[in-house]
């Protein structure tokens, strides 16, 4: 089975080395900028009556880069052709995004137009697709025009399967987060077809905010809540930052712990859902979760933090490629379809539940129980009304899958408690 996975390691530049892999960030900001300043003068002139080509592609911004690059960069050989390129293919990205966005042809919220990058704001990265591109051996990489330079960890997970011929890296990708650096190697990787530890074991899964998820079989995953408790910290560094003097390095220093103060929680976060989604896909045979609509969430003042700090949509992203590694089932239910007010005894819906109250109570039939685990009850029973059966991804969206209409409390009792320690 062959799969595109990406490895990341954590750098430990030289000064020069750190230097180089400014340059080249630079130089991806400095190509962005110059495209989006000839597009935005190009618009400009067609307002005005005037017959020009507006350069929307990649490939007719590369054009034009070429033309003029002696003239308005003489020093863009210190760096690689490949930190321009990056620059121009993240504008003509930021271009189609927005030409589709405007016409209905992208989903989610409204993209605005393309704005100028400043140093230091936003994700500071660049790529590269040619070049010397290798892992050295297993504490060095590299990279076109910046040479090898040291990883602050062992580079031995991908190695080892580069030297055993199961991978092939097609690019790289350097960024700078929270005062460090990182490269990602996005490889072809060929896997071995896994089958998950109870291969007929059906597990629903609720992500929440008070818990970072709650299973079927009862289990409830703690939440870290890294943003909480790092506040008073974060507070602390912002009030100091802000009372730094512009330009200098005491408010260089003071930005740098901020950036780590959140890199630090992001981390924290990151490895929780990575660990849970890893266990569920080597563990469960079908998995399911809920489509959340995330972005209506943030929406809410009284839940825009908890919801950042839970990331819940982190779930169905990792479970989505980490079910095709190991041979397990992901069935997704709708988004609209009521989970949490549903009884998961005997399929009747509630009207009303409000998210204050966390205990559910069933009018029709008395049951109660927590409102986390019935709505993964009924998620897992949700795989009984889904037809067929394969690696992908599947969805119940337009069908009416009242667990109730199949096979009622028996076989939901079957469905929820197949799992391993139900």
């Amino acid at each position: 089975m062959i799969v595109h996975q990406a490895y990341r390691f954590a750098l430990d530049p030289s000064p020069r080395a750190e230097q180089a892999l400014a340059s080249h960030v630079g130089a991806r900001r400095f190509a962005f900028n110059w495209g989006l300043a000839l597009v935005k003068a190009r618009l400009e002139a067609r307002k005005r009556g005037e017959d020009v080509e507006v350069p929307w592609t990649l490939p007719a911004l590369r054009r034009e880069w070429n033309r003029a690059k002696e003239t308005v960069a003489p020093w863009w050989r210190e760096n690689s052709k490949e930190a321009y390129s990056s620059g121009l293919a993240g504008l003509a990205d930021a271009l189609k995004n927005w030409s589709d966005s405007r016409k209905g042809r992208r989903k989610g919220r409204r993209m605005g137009f393309p704005r100028f990058r400043k140093k230091g704001r936003g994700r500071e990265s660049v790529c590269f697709t040619t070049g010397p591109i290798r892992v050295d051996d297993k504490s060095h990489v590299v990279l076109p025009r910046i040479g090898r330079v040291r990883t602050h960890e062992p580079t031995t997970a991908l190695l080892g399967r580069i030297e055993a011929g199961t991978a092939r890296i097609l690019r790289a990708t350097v960024s700078r987060e929270g005062g460090r650096w990182f490269v990602s190697f996005t490889c072809e990787v060929e896997r071995e077809p896994k089958a998950p530890r109870f291969p007929d074991a059906v597990v629903g899964v609720d992500a929440g905010l008070r818990h970072l998820a709650v299973l079927s079989t009862g289990e409830r995953v703690v939440n870290p809540r890294p943003l909480k408790a790092a506040l008073r910290r974060i507070a602390r560094l912002n009030r100091e930052l802000a009372r730094r003097k512009p330009g200098s390095r005491n408010r260089e220093e003071s930005g740098r712990r901020l950036a780590r103060a959140h890199a630090r929680a992001a981390n924290i976060r990151r490895d929780a859902w990575h660990k849970l989604t890893t266990r569920l896909a080597r563990t469960y045979g079908t998995i399911v979760v809920e489509r959340l609509c995330v972005a209506g969430l943030m929406r809410s003042r009284r839940l825009t933090r908890a919801v950042a700090d839970a990331a819940p949509a982190e779930l169905r992203r990792q479970l989505v490629y980490k079910c095709v590694w190991y041979g397990s089932r992901l069935v997704e239910a709708d988004r609209f379809w009521p989970s949490s007010k549903t009884c998961s005894r005997c399929g009747a819906v509630k009207e009303k539940l409000p998210l204050w109250e966390r205990v559910f109570r069933c009018d029709a039939c008395g049951f109660v129980l927590d409102r986390d685990e019935n709505a993964a009850r009924n998620l897992a029973a949700l795989v009984a009304a889904v037809a067929g059966s394969g690696p992908e991804t599947l969805n119940a969206r337009g069908r009416d899958v009242r667990p109730a209409r199949w096979g009622g409390r028996s076989r939901m009792k079957r469905e929820a408690g197949s799992a391993p320690g139900a």
